[in-house]
C-alpha cells in the first residue's frame, strides 16, 4: 500500500476543492484535512471542465498527493480525466460508483496500483455496497448523500431517509474487508449545530470521516473522529485485562474477542 493509499484508510477529513480554482489548492492543503480531493465533477461548470482538468494536471506536476474526482464514467468528459490522471501519480474518486466492472474500467486506465474510492450516491451502488467496496484497487468507499437523496426524492439531510443506506455501505466496506467509509458532505455552511449532527450520526452508523466541503470544517470533524481521551482510557483497561488471560470485565462488562477487537482498533485510530 502506498502512502497516499494509507492516507486515504486513516482519514477522517477529506476537503473537496473545485477543480478550476487552483489559487485554493495549496489552500487547502494547509487546511489541516487528512486528505484533499481536487474536485472535476460537480463543483465544476460544463464550460470550466477543461481549464480545471488542466489546472488540476499543473498542480499535480508538483508532485502534491492528493486525490481527484474524476467526471462520471457515463459522460464525455471521463476518458480525457483519466487520460490526463494516467500521465501523474494520484488516488481517484470515481463518483456514481456501482458496479466492479465499472472500477476495472477505470483501474485499467490509470498507473497500476491507483488507488479508488467508490463514490457510493446510487441506489444502484447502495445495493452492491459489498462488492463495490471489495473491488480490486479500492481503498475506502464514500457515501454521497446530495445525489442519493435525489434518486430517492427525499431530503437528504434527514437522517432516518438515508440511515438504511448509509448503513448499507459500512456493511458493504466491513464484508469487503476495507476501511470504514467516509461520509457526505454537510452543505448547511451557516453555523456548526448542523455539522455536528450529521458528524454524531455518522459515527453512531461506523463512519470513521466525513468528507467536508469547506475548511471551516475540518477541525470539527477532526475532533469527532479522533477517539477521546476516555475512549482510550477504556480500550487500554480492556487489552491489559483481556492480556492477563481468562475470563474478566470492565466496568462491570465482560470482556470477550469483539470488545477486544473494538479497543484494538481505537487505540489503531488514535496511533495513525
Amino acid at each position: 500500500m502506498t502512502e497516499l493509499a494509507a492516507r486515504i484508510g486513516h482519514a477522517r477529513s477529506a476537503l473537496f476543492v473545485p477543480g478550476d480554482r487552483p489559487t485554493r489548492f495549496p489552500k487547502a492543503l494547509d487546511s489541516g484535512a487528512d486528505i484533499v480531493i481536487l474536485d472535476l465533477e460537480d463543483a465544476v461548470a460544463v464550460e470550466a471542465k477543461v481549464s480545471a482538468r488542466a489546472a488540476v494536471s499543473s498542480f499535480l506536476d508538483t508532485g502534491a498527493e492528493v486525490v481527484v474526482r474524476i467526471n462520471g464514467t457515463e459522460t464525455d468528459w471521463c476518458a480525457d480525466d483519466l487520460a490526463a490522471l494516467a500521465q501523474h501519480r494520484c488516488a481517484v474518486m470515481v463518483p456514481k460508483a456501482h458496479s466492479v466492472d465499472q472500477l476495472r474500467w477505470v483501474a485499467a486506465r490509470l498507473p497500476a496500483g491507483t488507488a479508488l474510492i467508490p463514490l457510493i450516491e446510487t441506489a444502484r451502488g447502495v445495493a452492491a455496497a459489498a462488492s463495490v467496496c471489495g473491488a480490486e484497487s479500492v481503498v475506502r468507499a464514500a457515501f454521497g448523500s446530495v445525489d442519493l437523496g435525489a434518486e430517492l426524492g427525499v431530503d437528504p439531510d434527514d437522517h432516518t431517509a438515508l440511515q438504511y443506506a448509509r448503513s448499507a455501505v459500512v456493511l458493504g466496506s466491513a464484508v469487503a474487508g476495507c476501511a470504514a467509509p467516509l461520509d457526505g458532505v454537510t452543505t448547511d455552511l451557516t453555523g456548526a449545530a448542523r455539522l455536528a449532527a450529521d458528524v454524531e450520526q455518522a459515527a453512531t452508523l461506523g463512519f470513521t470521516g466525513k468528507m467536508c466541503i469547506h475548511p471551516a470544517q475540518v477541525d470539527a470533524v477532526n475532533q469527532r473522529f479522533t477517539p477521546t481521551d476516555s475512549e482510550l482510557h477504556w480500550a487500554e483497561r480492556v487489552v491489559t485485562a483481556a492480556a492477563a488471560g481468562g475470563a474478566c470485565t470492565v466496568d462491570g462488562k465482560m470482556v470477550d474477542k469483539p470488545v477486544v477487537d473494538r479497543a484494538l482498533g481505537l487505540l489503531a485510530r488514535a496511533r495513525r
